[in-house]
């Protein structure tokens, strides 16, 4: 499975900007998915995660009442809605997917990733 994922840029702080994550060539209606990021000179870190039914959601801290994470099975696509965005939430993000997971948080859980897309929040 490849993932593309789109929708980053350079925004203001307190801005939002909507992240999309789509396979190419076959559904992954059948995945959890997640949402990744690393800054700069940071580590990679989990952000968001949503389960294959779209019906159970996982947040990291730091993103918990800011970030929406939802699926569209129709449109076979995943989204990472970013709201009020802060100056430490420039990174780089990374969608993923996975056959099956015990901790959605794990990046190691994951099988298939995205190329990454770059969110820039300027103060």
């Amino acid at each position: 499975v490849q993932l593309q994922a789109c929708g980053g840029g350079l925004v203001q702080a307190g801005g939002s900007l909507r992240l999309s994550c789509a396979p190419s060539g076959r559904t992954f209606s059948n995945y959890g998915t997640g949402w990744f990021r690393q800054g700069p000179g940071k580590e990679q870190e989990f952000v968001a995660a949503v389960s294959w039914t779209g019906r159970s959601t996982w947040y990291a801290d730091s993103v918990k009442g800011r970030f929406t994470i939802s699926r569209d099975a129709a449109k076979n696509t995943v989204y990472l809605q970013m709201n009020g965005l802060k100056p430490e939430d420039t990174a780089v993000y990374y969608c993923a997917a996975a056959m099956m997971w015990t901790s959605p948080t794990l990046a190691s859980e994951y099988d298939y990733w995205g190329q990454g897309t770059l969110v820039t929040v300027s103060s």
